[in-house]
């Protein structure tokens, strides 16, 4: 008898995470653009943890309680009374290593909140500085997976999706995917994966134009590049963690 796949969604929006059950699925937030790379990228530098919180008020209360770095955006800037932002260039190994940082940005800090009120089985943060940590994780739990795109303010966006076509494509055979969002992220990927940086401009991106706008697009390249800061954040206990395998 064959034995059955563990089933993979995905999710292109936080508007529609109440259509997937997810209490016995491993929630995987994308937000590209740029909260999961910081997070990434902060705990390869040697961060202790990263404590997500949803609202700006909650990050500097946070932060005044706990020896901590508080740092958060909303829409592409650095938040009203907050000192850092959410730029993964800010979190280098000799200004993080050893620290806290408690984080709030406008989309993805938000899903993950939203994914644990609704009783997710487990979850993690996933980016393309990340890419190979989230496959290898996957293909390890034999788990349900939904990939939840973080989108900007609940409407879908390319980068997202893209890095959601770039998992399914590595992960697909160990999975049963009968997702037509899936199969949409994946054919998106296929289509940009030999320039991601081009395809994105080419296509007008949303978020790509707000943050090019702030001079941001070393950031956007440095985000839309595979494993340069391959470790597993993982939820456990109101912090992200690096995930001891």
């Amino acid at each position: 008898m064959a034995i059955s796949k563990p089933l993979l969604h995905t999710c292109l929006s936080p508007a529609l995470l109440n259509l997937y059950d997810v209490s016995n699925a491993v929630v995987v937030i994308i937000d590209v653009f740029r909260a999961t790379s910081t997070i990434a990228t902060a705990l390869y530098n040697g961060a202790k943890c990263v404590i997500p919180v949803d609202s700006v008020a909650k990050c500097i209360a946070l932060g005044k309680k706990i020896e901590s770095i508080s740092a958060g955006e909303r829409d592409g800037k650095i938040a009203e009374g907050l000192k850092y932002g959410n730029s993964p260039f800010e979190y280098p190994k000799e200004f993080i290593a050893g620290k806290t940082l408690v984080l709030t940005t406008t989309n993805g800090t938000k899903l993950l909140h939203m994914a644990l009120d609704k009783g997710a089985g487990s979850i993690i943060t996933g980016s393309f500085p990340n890419l190979g940590a989230v496959c290898d994780y996957l293909l390890s739990q034999n788990q349900n997976v939904l990939l939840g795109c973080a989108a900007w303010k609940d409407k879908v966006n390319i980068e997202d999706m893209l890095f959601a076509g770039a998992v399914i494509n590595r992960v697909k055979n160990n999975f049963s995917i009968n997702c037509d969002s899936s199969q949409i992220a994946e054919t998106i990927y296929n289509d940009a994966n030999e320039n991601l940086f081009e395809f994105i401009k080419q296509k007008n991106a949303s978020h790509y134009l707000r943050l090019s706008n702030y001079g941001l697009e070393k950031d956007i390249q440095y985000c839309l590049t595979a494993d340069v800061a391959n470790v597993l954040p993982f939820y456990e206990d109101g912090k992200l963690l690096v995930h001891k395998k």
